[in-house]
């Protein structure tokens, strides 16, 4: 890359030089590399059908700043910034993009929801993003589908505006695996089946720290998606570590969804909005019913400030939708401020081996729709067996009515060998 005029001292700006590199190495076949340096990029590079190599993300820094445009572009940006971006889906999408081992380092400010100053956009499909790290940006990867068979790997995304990565309309058959997020500016990691679904996706063995808004990983709307094997701890306000939610617009939940092996810690945050604690893991019917069927199996809830489960839909609607078919298996929750399940929306869920000590408030706090009918509450528990700690009382079962949305917030001790 350096042949066409790259510096790698980040001085002069390098876009053309990397730009005149890639279309050299799709003539040729051949793949792009950037060596050890700091190339400054002040704009997107747009990829397709491209391999762009660096020499690891502590030797090869794409930095940029972000950088007012004269007047507003077509897709709504009022300024541009250092990226990589795929072809615009409505133009038929990227195809076989492979970036891996280096850096890129943005300077976005302000979050404005129209600008795309993200540090890898577009649509790319059969393409794979493999040892980056992204910093400062607005969101870290935003993918606008349809596209299909992405693989993100082994990636660092830090400090964003916005959120870390973001699976937006129609994207397929794609994962996210063995990454690390830490402090986004809203959903750490999100599939989001805004206007058409998105199906057959994977967040595995992630870890998500802090997010500072919004949730660790949130799955709104689609089809037969697994959310498996992630570490997400220390969320910070409205939101808490994982979200099932029929919000922002989203498609219907369809097929299967499963959420498994994952663990939280210090989750089930305190919302301002409602003035309640959150589940560690939460339900949010708020556009729709939640009814596909939802497994979450082999999770370890620990240390949790509220509630570790909890299934809810906003008071305004609380008449409408309904969550039902969730089925909760192989749990174990040790330590909450509150409940192991607090519910404020009518439907059903069952449980099965959920295990929970250091318990700070009553077990359940089923306030269903908050109806309060004399046949009890219109959400209803299934004990399936094996739920030990007490938690679960028969006298629970299936729907009496325990509605304290309040009680004191009992510190929980610190996490110890079960």
């Amino acid at each position: 890359m350096l042949a066409f005029g790259a510096d790698p001292t980040g001085r002069r700006d390098s876009a053309g030089a990397i730009e005149q590199a890639i279309a050299y190495a799709k003539r040729k076949r051949l793949k792009v590399y950037l060596p050890p340096g700091t190339y400054q990029v002040n704009r997107h590079i747009i990829v397709d059908d491209v391999t762009i190599t660096g020499a690891g993300s502590w030797y090869t820094v794409v930095k940029g700043r972000e950088v007012a445009l004269p007047e507003q572009a077509p897709d709504g940006s009022v300024h541009t910034g250092v990226g990589f971006y795929g072809r615009p889906a409505a133009e038929g999408g990227s195809r076989n993009v492979h970036l891996s081992g280096f850096a890129i380092e943005g300077d976005v400010r302000e979050r404005i929801d129209t600008d795309q100053v993200n540090g890898i956009g577009g649509a790319m499909s059969d393409s794979t993003i493999d040892g980056l790290h992204i910093r400062h940006t607005k969101a870290g990867m935003w993918f606008d589908g349809p596209m299909s068979n992405l693989r993100v790997t082994n990636t660092i995304i830090v400090d964003q505006i916005a959120d870390a990565v973001n699976f937006h309309t129609g994207v397929t058959n794609s994962s996210v695996s063995n990454s690390f997020i830490r402090n986004s500016g809203d959903d750490a990691l999100a599939m989001w089946s805004e206007k058409s679904a998105n199906a057959g996706n994977t967040f595995d063995h992630n870890t998500v720290q802090s997010p500072v808004l919004a949730n660790g990983i949130a799955v709104y709307g689609g089809t037969d998606n697994t959310i498996s094997g992630n570490l997400v701890a220390d969320p910070v306000r409205e939101g808490s570590a994982l979200q099932v939610g029929s919000r922002f617009g989203a498609e219907p939940f369809a097929g299967r969804l499963d959420i498994t092996g994952n663990t939280t810690v210090r989750a089930g945050t305190y919302e301002l909005n409602w003035n309640i604690g959150l589940g560690a893991i939460w339900f949010y019917a708020l556009e729709r019913d939640i009814a596909a069927d939802i497994r979450v199996t082999g999770n370890d809830f620990l240390d949790t400030t509220y509630n570790a489960i909890m299934l809810v839909s906003e008071w305004s609607v609380k008449d409408l939708y309904a969550i039902t078919n969730v089925h909760f298996k192989d749990l174990r929750v040790d330590g909450t401020g509150t409940s192991v399940v607090s519910a404020r929306v009518k439907g059903s869920a069952t449980f099965e081996n959920v295990d929970a000590r250091n318990v700070g408030a009553v077990g359940v706090n089923n306030c269903g729709s908050f109806g309060f009918p004399a046949t009890g509450s219109e959400f209803s528990l299934e004990d399936r067996g094996g739920n030990d700690g007490g938690w679960l009382a028969p006298w629970l079962l299936p729907n009496t009515i325990t509605c304290d949305d309040r009680p004191p917030v009992v510190p929980p001790p610190a996490p110890s060998p079960w």
